[in-house]
C-alpha cells in the first residue's frame, strides 16, 4: 500500500509543481478505455483476454517535447490453451503508472502526440482461479506484487477530447516462482480521455 501511496502522492506533487508555473504548460484530465492483453510463454498456447483501464493523466510542458505521468487502474489477463479441451484463466487488477515523453505534432485544436516510457504496475487483486493446468504450463506460485513494462504509441488531441492507440510489452516477468522467466504480459490499449484543465 505505500507504494500505491507513493505513486499518487507524485502524481499530485508533479501537478502542484506545474500548477506553480515551474514549467510552462499544465494539463490535466480523465481517461477510460479497454485493453487485449495476452501473457506468452515458450511452447504454450495463449489467446488474449479483454480489460478495462480507467484513471487520470497530466501533462507537463508546452510545445516540442511534453512529459505525462498517468495513474489508472487496470484489468488484464489471459487464457491458456493446454490441449484435450483443457483451458484456463488468469486475471489480475493493477494500478499502472506510465511515465511517458512525448512530442505533440500540429497546432491548434487539432494534434498527433507520439509517446513512449516505462509502466510500474502495482498488483492490486489477484484471481487464483486459474485452474491446475495453467499453473502447471507456467510453472508459477503467484503473481508478482510489481511488474515493470515500456509502452508507446499514438495519440489524437481534439480540443479537449483525447484518444489513444498504444503498445505495452513486459521487461519483468508477472510471475513468481517462473524459474523460465517467460511469463511476460503483452497489451494494446486504446482509451478516450477529457481535459479537465
Amino acid at each position: 500500500m505505500k507504494k500505491i501511496f507513493l505513486s499518487i502522492f507524485l502524481l499530485a506533487a508533479t501537478s502542484f509543481a506545474v500548477s506553480a508555473q515551474i514549467l510552462p504548460s499544465f494539463q490535466f484530465g480523465i481517461k477510460a478505455g479497454a485493453n487485449f492483453s495476452d501473457i506468452k510463454e515458450i511452447d504454450t498456447k495463449s489467446s488474449s483476454r479483454t480489460g478495462y483501464l480507467v484513471g487520470a493523466w497530466a501533462r507537463l510542458g508546452g510545445a516540442g517535447i511534453h512529459f505525462q505521468p498517468e495513474l489508472y487502474l487496470t484489468s488484464k489477463g489471459s487464457e491458456i490453451d493446454e490441449g484435450a479441451g483443457e483451458k484456463g484463466k488468469m486475471n489480475f487488477t493493477t494500478l499502472d503508472l506510465p511515465l511517458l515523453l512525448g512530442t505533440r505534432i500540429g497546432v491548434g485544436p487539432v494534434a498527433m502526440r507520439v509517446q513512449v516510457g516505462p509502466v510500474v504496475s502495482f498488483v492490486m487483486n489477484k484471481d487464483d482461479s486459474f485452474g491446475e493446468n495453467v499453473g502447471q504450463a507456467f510453472d508459477f506460485d503467484e503473481y508478482k506484487n510489481q511488474t515493470f513494462s515500456l509502452t508507446g504509441g499514438l495519440g489524437v488531441d481534439i480540443r479537449k477530447l483525447r484518444a489513444d492507440l498504444r503498445y505495452e510489452h513486459g521487461i519483468s516477468d508477472v510471475f513468481k516462482g517462473n524459474d523460465e522467466g517467460n511469463g511476460r504480459l503483452s497489451l494494446w490499449t486504446v482509451a478516450i480521455g477529457y481535459r479537465l484543465f
